[in-house]
């Protein structure tokens, strides 16, 4: 049925995670799982899932057949089969359609785990973390935004530098999809690669939001694990979802940055509004955005932010400069499949399928990055 499967030696770690995975998803227990492989008690079981004991070509036929899955499913490495900790911001988006979404975001996600290390671009060992809880105040939350960005050095506009500040010092993998309408992003945690999911048909000042909250989660995860799917836009938000916009606020619009509003008090609403988007354009937020962020620093007072006539802020955020979407996933992303290529780890119509492109797009994603390749495609 599988040729050379029966003798085969099958990598105890992901195997025996992906058994315990399925395993829980059909609901049976370790017991039940060693009496359909014939063992004499479930500490073998146990042994497998936790990586210790190598599981056999022959017990791998039988973990097909009694968990009702593919081989895929238990070898494939460019799938997360229960592997991820994803936590999306969407719009009250079907439960199927977002689970159709995430294997497909899975599949990226896994492309780059398996194939950075072996074109010699393994993941740092440490990972960075805010010393932040759910205890913590908004003020907590501002002032950690603030010291952020002034350490990683995002200068006076941090929304240009944010991106790549995360893939290069922070080592979190940014990648600009297509993602499907309603859904704006996401976050992943693997313990090989943290990822940060942006749709990148939003307009830009909703990008750059909606970046430096996933940066708060994946920052704060371990204290305070975001939800799998965070509360759409304008419903009630728990107090982790308001911590990552006041974080956001502040690393995105620094205070220093925002010196020059106090200087506006004794403009007109209509001068005020103007000055307002021009500033939000500049600073790739939205107006919106901005105007919340000066009533917290107390650089506007908070019944005028709420007075002011939302027909006339703008919520583009420099939408009328950006004449295209930023190009799919990111530079340091296509380097390792453009070295992949190279060095045939991967084929072009495996890449073209795993990225769901066509060859053609393959090539036009690894232009846009400017990522040299030698491989025809």
């Amino acid at each position: 049925m599988f040729p050379g499967l029966r003798n085969a030696a099958i990598d105890p770690g992901p195997v025996g995670h992906r058994i315990r995975t399925l395993r829980l998803k059909r609901g049976l227990s370790q017991d039940d799982l060693a009496r359909l492989f014939g063992f004499k008690d479930r500490q073998t079981v146990s042994a497998i899932e936790t990586g210790i004991r190598r599981v056999r070509a022959e017990e791998l036929l039988v973990a097909m057949k009694a968990l009702e899955a593919p081989l895929d499913d238990f070898t494939d490495p460019f799938r997360l089969v229960g592997e991820g900790r994803f936590s999306w911001r969407q719009s009250n988006v079907e439960p199927t359609e977002l689970a159709a979404y995430e294997e497909r975001a899975g599949r990226w996600i896994a492309a780059f785990r398996e194939l950075a290390p072996r074109v010699g671009a393994p993941p740092r060992l440490l990972r960075r973390s805010l010393r932040l809880t759910r205890r913590s105040s908004f003020e907590d939350a501002r002032w950690a935004g603030e010291r952020f960005s002034e350490e990683l050095r995002l200068g006076e506009r941090p929304a240009y530098r944010l991106a790549e500040v995360m893939e290069e010092k922070l080592d979190v993998l940014v990648l600009m999809v297509d993602a499907p309408p309603r859904i704006s992003g996401a976050t992943c945690r693997l313990p090989q690669v943290d990822t940060a999911l942006v749709s990148r048909h939003e307009v830009v000042g909703r990008r750059s939001f909606d970046l430096a909250h996933e940066l708060f989660h994946l920052l704060t995860w371990d204290a305070m694990p975001p939800s799998h799917r965070e509360p759409p836009r304008g419903a009630p938000r728990n107090r982790v979802e308001q911590l990552a916009d006041n974080f956001a606020g502040a690393v995105l619009m620094p205070s220093p940055v925002l010196r020059p509003f106090g200087a506006w008090r004794d403009l007109s609403t209509r001068e005020f509004i103007d000055k307002l988007n021009h500033a939000a354009d500049r600073l790739l937020v939205s107006s919106s955005a901005l105007r919340w962020r000066l009533a917290d620093l107390g650089k506007l007072p908070r019944n005028l932010a709420r007075s002011l006539p939302e027909e006339q802020l703008r919520y583009n955020g420099g939408s009328n400069r950006e004449k295209s979407p930023p190009a799919r996933f990111s530079r340091r992303f296509m380097e390792v499949i453009g070295a992949a290529l190279e060095q045939g780890l991967i084929s072009v119509r495996r890449a073209a399928v795993l990225l769901d492109l066509t060859i053609e797009d393959l090539a036009d994603t690894l232009a846009a990055h400017r990522v040299r390749y030698s491989v025809e495609l």
